[in-house]
């Protein structure tokens, strides 16, 4: 996606995200996730949800936007931080979980089903993801940012092979039942 390779439009999407982060999900993810473990956040964009994560996990930061992990990194010099598609995670580092907070929304379909195949190959054995989706049907392009939306039963479809799924849940982040969450461990 061009769109957030452009630092105009960083700015702009980062602006738009004041306010927001993934705390409430992060919580959520701790009762699932042993504190110390490994995590990956793919698409951290302006890092805010890693700064949570960092609390509490070893975590390495990652973004296909050279721009976000260059702003990340001018005051975080020590952060562990990679270069990433969320399609093809070319990386030969291992996870204990991995997580992202609205990203893989920008994915396709099938670009979703090779990105899951290629996260169970990043995870350690029984390792999880942890995923956030915008709720809703169909795909969009807004601005020239593409967004796929998902259901439940499109989720629970997508997730089944190659996981056990822990738990999908719809929850409020700007309007009531807007998004939905996706635990599922490593099969």
């Amino acid at each position: 996606m061009q769109y957030f390779h452009d630092e105009k439009n960083v700015l702009k999407y980062i602006k738009m995200a004041e306010g927001y982060d993934g705390r409430e999900q992060i919580e959520i993810l701790k009762k699932h996730l042993p504190l110390g473990s490994t995590v990956l956040e793919l698409g951290m964009g302006p890092g805010k949800d890693l700064d949570i994560l960092k609390s509490d996990y070893t975590v390495t930061g990652s973004d296909y936007s050279s721009v976000f992990l260059e702003m990340y990194r001018k005051k975080n010099e020590k952060a562990d931080l990679i270069s990433l598609d969320a399609i093809t995670l070319e990386t030969e580092r291992k996870f204990d979980c991995i997580y992202s907070n609205k990203v893989l929304v920008h994915l396709k379909r099938n670009e979703l089903i090779k990105s899951l195949e290629r996260q169970r190959n990043v995870l350690n054995p029984h390792g999880l993801v942890f995923h956030s989706f915008w709720k809703g049907n169909g795909t969009e392009e807004i601005r020239g940012v593409f967004f796929t939306y998902y259901t439940e039963d499109q989720l629970w479809e997508l997730f089944q092979d190659g996981f056990e799924i822990i738990e999908i849940k719809s929850y409020k982040e700007m309007e009531e039942d807007d998004s939905i969450y996706v635990i599922a461990k490593k099969n």
